[in-house]
C-alpha cells in the first residue's frame, strides 16, 4: 500500500475563510486484484481546508504509487480519504472515483470526510 508520508501539505493562507480547493487527475491507475489488468480512472478530491493544503507534487507522486497495486476501487479511495484526511485535517472533503468501462459497468465512488460548507 503506497504511503502517506509522500503527501507534504504547506500552511493554508486564508485559515479563516472557508472556500473549497478541487484537484482533478484524470490519469489515475491502479491494477485490478482480480484479473492483474490496469484501471483506469480520475481522482477529484475537493475540500475546505483548515490549517493545511496538499502540495500538488506530492499528491502526483502520491497518487502514482497505486499503479502496481492490486487494489478495489473502493478500498484505493477510502485509503486516498483517509491519507487525505490524516495528512490536511480539512473542515471538509470528498474523494471521488470515477472509472472507466469496463464490460460496459462504469463505477464512481464518492467518500466523504467532515461537514460540508455552507452554501
Amino acid at each position: 500500500m503506497p504511503t502517506p508520508a509522500l503527501l507534504e501539505c504547506f500552511a493554508n493562507p486564508n485559515p479563516k475563510r472557508d472556500y473549497v480547493i478541487e484537484h482533478v487527475a484524470d490519469e489515475f491507475t491502479s491494477t485490478c486484484p482480480k484479473t492483474g489488468h490496469p484501471d483506469f480512472g480520475t481522482v477529484t478530491v475537493r475540500f475546505v481546508p483548515d490549517r493545511k493544503c496538499v502540495e500538488l507534487k506530492s499528491l502526483k507522486l502520491y497518487l502514482q504509487s497505486f499503479r502496481s497495486e492490486g487494489i478495489f476501487y473502493e478500498a484505493v479511495t477510502n485509503a486516498i480519504a483517509d491519507d487525505l484526511a490524516k495528512a490536511m485535517k480539512p473542515r471538509w472533503m470528498v474523494v471521488e472515483t470515477s472509472w472507466k468501462g469496463r464490460g460496459g459497468i462504469r463505477s464512481v465512488i464518492r467518500v466523504e470526510v467532515g461537514k460540508a460548507p455552507k452554501a
